[in-house]
């Protein structure tokens, strides 16, 4: 087993000497290709829209971080034709054993199998594939995941939504901060069945990667300007996708912060305090007293009505003028009942008649 040193914190183990995608069938994830372990923890998973399939039997073969030079690069999501039909991709991970990062490369099968529990989207939940399956030598897609509306060549679609338990961006399995999942039954049967290596479309995909310096972490940051591509080794051009802002998870962080500031704006807690506006009740309790005092509210009533009303002598004629008020008043209710309600002011005079 050779070794080899790149630096402080990274170092490469090569495994069964077999290239990194040889031409010598897979046997297990762990044995495909170069065996990378770092130190260093690769960055997200990308945020990134899924270009338009090409056609027919293509299967989508996510993003990921590959390693060189002491420092990672982003080899973009394509569309790749199956080896075969009845053949699906595993994609590979990064896991943590033995105090450092391992790569362990994608292969091809008939199941799909363990894939470290990393969300690669686009059917690469974290657990199997979503996005489609086999029929007869024809695979029929999930257009919820697979972007195949443009594509009136595909007609074996179907709509199923995909919900994803893993909803974070990790890209590795273990360590510091890493995916907790394990592989499942079917996953590690899967591991022990024949599989087949990456096609050549994906080797030299690959290694068109490797060779753009604006692919490394160092350079773009986790955020690589060329995120995606419909065709495998095309790297420039009309289907070429960027990564976008993380908005969904960059944001969510931020947010949490700024909650804090929000509290003084939600500080209406104080407005609400109705006591003040509920004040009204003493005051109803306080007409309500005042009320069986006739005396007390008939002035009260005076006292606003003095510039309407200015004789507030009345008081001498009232003998008189209260058989007048009493016989003419229920002319009025059965005349003008509107009046009633539109001159509040005849009623409190008819009020003090009544008490009268």
């Amino acid at each position: 087993m050779a070794h080899r040193r790149f630096g402080r914190t990274a170092s490469i183990l090569l495994s069964v000497s077999v290239p990194a995608f040889g031409l010598l069938p897979a046997l297990a994830c762990a044995q495909i290709g170069i065996g990378v372990s770092i130190t260093l923890a690769p960055p997200e998973i990308p945020v990134y829209a899924q270009p338009e399939i090409p056609g027919p039997g293509y299967l989508w073969t996510p993003g990921y971080w590959a390693w060189a030079d002491q420092d990672y690069y982003w080899v973009p999501g394509t569309w790749v034709l199956a080896p075969q039909p009845g053949y699906l991709w595993t994609p590979g991970y990064w896991g943590w054993a033995n105090g450092a990062y391992l790569w362990h490369g994608g292969y091809w099968g008939t199941h799909v199998g363990y894939y470290g529990g990393v969300n690669y989207g686009y059917g690469y939940g974290g657990s199997g594939y979503q996005g489609g399956y086999w029929a007869q030598d024809h695979f029929f897609y999930n257009r919820s995941v697979n972007n195949v509306r443009g594509n009136t060549r595909i007609t074996n679609v179907y709509n199923r939504t995909v919900i994803n338990q893993n909803s974070t961006r990790i890209s590795y399995n273990g360590g510091h901060g890493g995916v907790s999942a394990q592989p499942t039954t079917d996953e590690r049967a899967a591991a022990s069945e024949a599989h087949l290596n990456p096609v050549r479309e994906q080797v030299q995909h690959e290694q068109v990667a490797h060779a753009m310096p604006e692919l490394r972490a160092g350079s773009n940051h986790g955020r690589p300007p060329i995120a995606a591509t419909a065709h495998a080794g095309v790297l420039a051009g009309p289907d070429v996708v960027p990564a976008t802002p993380r908005a969904p998870m960059v944001h969510a962080g931020p947010m949490r912060p700024n909650a804090p500031q929000a509290a003084p704006r939600e500080a209406p807690a104080p407005r609400e305090a109705p006591a003040p506006r509920e004040a009204p009740a003493p005051r109803e309790a306080a007409a309500q007293r005042a009320a069986p005092p006739a005396p007390r509210p008939a002035p009260a009533r005076i006292a606003e009505r003095a510039p309407d009303q200015a004789p507030p002598h009345a008081n001498g004629p009232r003998p008189g003028a209260a058989p007048r008020v009493q016989e003419q008043r229920p002319q009025q209710q059965e005349q003008h009942p509107q009046q009633q309600e539109q001159h509040p002011q005849q009623q409190g005079r008819g009020d003090n008649a009544h008490d009268r």
